[in-house]
């Protein structure tokens, strides 16, 4: 219960820093809207290959894998702040409290979640009156799979970031693994547009697997079985990911 209890203390402190700065989540949104309104009405053509007869499948297609783009931003770009409150001491002051090591880490993970929701909540519904329409309760479960997909990407950034102990070193890193992933996941483009070995290569990426039960579910079709593949491999990775931050997280801050 203790680790519960100290999780949402965090959980608090974080989300209380966010809304003293609501810009941050507001502008974090800003460049996909520009996407929507300039980028997507050009893809019913591209897509038509792909089925995509009306706005509305365009969108269908496109909408998920943005999203996925912008919770795989989210996430992996979290590790900077944890950088932030090492080097003004912010983590030093909290090793005298005896709330727990894994809390900390856990509390500001559950914020990243928590922002890219909201995020993702405002994308769709001005997604709407360009011509996305989807059902609610698909909806709601592709928030999951984006809510795994953020933990997933915030527990390796502050596990990298306790690595490299250096801003400069870490946006290197996490440029050099971000845009290939990004690439490989088909997020502006479906992978199936790709060459026959682009698509073997992107098999292996589990945000490809993600981009495409988001867009299942999308399309009204929740009884595809990309959609509990992608839960399955998110959540998987999502545990491992945790485990090994927060034992980083718990060495680092004794």
């Amino acid at each position: 219960m203790k680790l519960f209890r100290d999780i949402w203390l965090v959980f608090q402190r974080h989300m209380l820093l966010m809304i003293r700065t609501p810009m941050l989540v507001i502008l974090g949104v800003a460049q996909p809207v520009v996407y929507l309104i300039l980028f997507a009405p050009l893809l019913k053509e591209a897509l038509a290959t792909l089925g995509a007869q009306t706005t509305t499948d365009a969108y269908r297609m496109y909408v998920p894998g943005m999203l996925i783009a912008l919770a795989m931003a989210t996430g992996l770009y979290s590790g900077f702040s944890l950088l932030a409150e090492l080097s003004s001491g912010v983590i030093e002051r909290s090793r005298v409290t005896a709330i727990s090591r894994t809390a900390m880490l856990l509390g500001r993970t559950l914020r990243d979640v928590v922002v890219i929701i909201i995020q993702s909540i405002i994308l769709t519904i001005l997604s709407i009156p360009l011509g996305l329409i989807v059902q609610v309760l698909n909806v709601l479960l592709a928030y999951l799979i984006l809510a795994m997909v953020t933990l997933f990407t915030s527990a390796i950034s502050y596990g990298i970031a306790l690595k490299v102990s250096g801003p400069a070193v870490l946006g290197q890193v996490i440029n050099n693994v971000a845009q290939p992933l990004m690439l490989l996941s088909g997020t502006l483009l479906p992978i199936a547009l790709a060459p026959l070995w682009l698509r073997r290569v992107a098999d292996w990426n589990p945000f490809a697997w993600a981009v495409d039960g988001m867009r299942s579910l999308f399309k009204g079709d929740s009884s595809n079985p990309h959609v509990w593949q992608s839960l399955v491999i998110v959540t998987v990775l999502t545990v491992i990911a945790m485990a090994w931050s927060t034992r980083l997280f718990a060495k680092h801050v004794k």
